[in-house]
């Protein structure tokens, strides 16, 4: 029996099992005591009188448990869940914290282009939307700005691309024509990296050399130097650089048609981290 008993406790520690033990002998024993006193309650007050000193005596033995001794561990640690407190959650948020430097406008995107819930990739779709021709919308070409402009300071972001046959990534100024048959040439206020065909340019018309296929483009804007640059982001390696002298507010730009046969059907705006 003792073995079996042992054994149901086998989940314990043995100091654990040996407190327990002493707690339920203890307990026995009292009630035991008890059941005596009753018995003796229901007899002639004299019997129970002369015993009461045996009865007293026997009571204050069994009361006489010391209050159980708490084993190492056994209280919550205050310290290591509360101590720098506003440091760990600033530790988790770090992991998590996230932002898109570019965030696009939907107001500026034509019908035919698609835009992700988080306004952060755009697609071409197979059939033009229902939209309002309202004067900030592109309407000739499949193209979207983003939603804010620049009009100093140095600025960056970079586009995943895939394989993407066909788009079109870099800044428009404000009073750009929105409507009509223009290309995307400096002349007319676009400054761009093109990629059509296999092939690359910039909006001069000039063919742009690229060692490799281009799976993601830096674009980075100096307002104050009148540069716009294109970077391969894995090295950094240069692409073009146009100039010009900018008079007003700048606003990112992207424009895509048919992916095809393409494994990417959109061009997305990649993630930054927030530096804390």
């Amino acid at each position: 029996m003792k073995m079996n008993k042992r054994r149901s406790y086998s989940g314990c520690s043995l100091d654990r099992y040996l407190l327990l033990k002493s707690i339920q002998e203890h307990i026995s024993s009292l009630s035991h005591s008890i059941s005596a006193v009753e018995e003796e309650l229901q007899k002639d007050n004299g019997p129970f009188l002369s015993s009461y000193k045996a009865t007293q005596s026997r009571a204050r033995v069994q009361s006489s448990l010391s209050d159980p001794q708490l084993l190492s561990g056994a209280l919550t640690d205050v310290a290591k869940h509360l101590g720098n407190l506003s440091f760990r959650v600033w530790e988790k948020m770090k992991e998590q914290v996230h932002f898109s430097p570019v965030i696009l406008d939907p107001n500026t995107a034509a019908s035919s282009l698609y835009l992700s819930d988080d306004l952060t990739s755009v697609r071409h779709g197979d059939k033009d939307q229902q939209l309002p021709d309202n004067p900030e919308r592109f309407t000739h070409y499949a193209t979207v700005l983003g939603s804010e402009g620049f009009s100093s300071g140095k600025h960056s972001w970079e586009v995943e691309v895939g394989d993407h046959p066909d788009w079109n990534i870099g800044l428009a100024k404000e009073s750009a024509d929105r409507k009509g048959d223009i290309g995307a040439s400096p002349k007319y206020g676009f400054w761009c990296l093109t990629h059509r065909s296999g092939k690359y340019s910039n909006g001069a018309g000039e063919t742009v050399r690229v060692e490799k296929n281009l799976q993601r483009i830096r674009v980075q804007l100096d307002y104050d130097r009148g540069e716009v640059s294109f970077y391969d982001p894995e090295h950094m390696t240069p692409i073009c650089t146009l100039r010009d002298t900018f008079t007003e507010k700048l606003f990112p730009l992207f424009s895509i048609r048919e992916a095809v046969d393409a494994k990417t059907a959109d061009i997305k705006i990649c993630q930054s981290e927030i530096p804390l």
